[in-house]
Formats: C-alpha cells, structure tokens, sequence
C-alpha cells in the first residue's frame, strides 16, 4: 500500500477491545471490508487505510487516508455516507470522512509516507 495515493481521508476511531475491538494493534497493510451499514445484511468493500509506519492500536483515533480494492467506486460510496464502519468478524471500528475529493500526491498528515 506503501506509495498509493489515498482515494479518501477519513478520522477513524479503532473501538477499545472491551467494547468489541481489535484485541491487537492493526499493522501496516492491514486491511478489512468497510460497511456504509450495520445493518444485515453486511455488505463491505475491501479497503486499507494508509498506516505508514506507524500501527494504530484499539481505542486510538487518528486521521487516515484509505485505498479500495474497488477503486473509485467504493470511495464514492463512502464518501456519499459520509460514515463508514471497519468489519473484523464484527465492527471493529469507523470512519468519518473528512476529505471528499479525489486527492492528489502523498501528505503524511493521512499516513503516506
């Protein structure tokens, strides 16, 4: 993922592990579907957000780029919800996207290197 322009920025919140998060850091190209819903049934895109070096732990929050193995096609669904959440066998974290345009180049302010 390293070198990949993000195709949307978003704050993510990883959930505590007492409340249904990751028991352990997620580490660079980690990556998990993103659901517009929590509804059944769940219905994700894969995506990646952009770590650079550096794991996000359960309970941090931190502003992240994110690539889609659908492409522009699920950045625009994401953007269009404007909320989106992290699926791991069960929601592990969200989204919320802060840039909605196509972006350009690479910023370490969203985990690119």
């Amino acid at each position: 993922m390293r070198g990949m322009p993000p195709q949307l920025v978003a704050d993510v919140t990883l959930y505590p592990t007492k409340r249904g998060g990751r028991k352990s850091a997620a580490l660079p190209g980690w990556g998990c579907p993103c659901c517009v819903s929590r509804q059944q049934p769940i219905i994700g895109y894969d995506g990646w957000p952009l770590l650079g070096a550096t794991p996000i732990e359960p309970g941090e929050q931190r502003r992240l780029g994110f690539v889609f193995l659908s492409g522009e096609k699920a950045a625009v669904i994401m953007r269009e919800a404007g909320t989106f959440y992290l699926w791991e066998g069960g929601f592990v974290g969200e989204a919320k996207v802060v840039q909605s345009d196509s972006l350009d180049g690479h910023d370490e302010s969203v985990g690119m290197p």
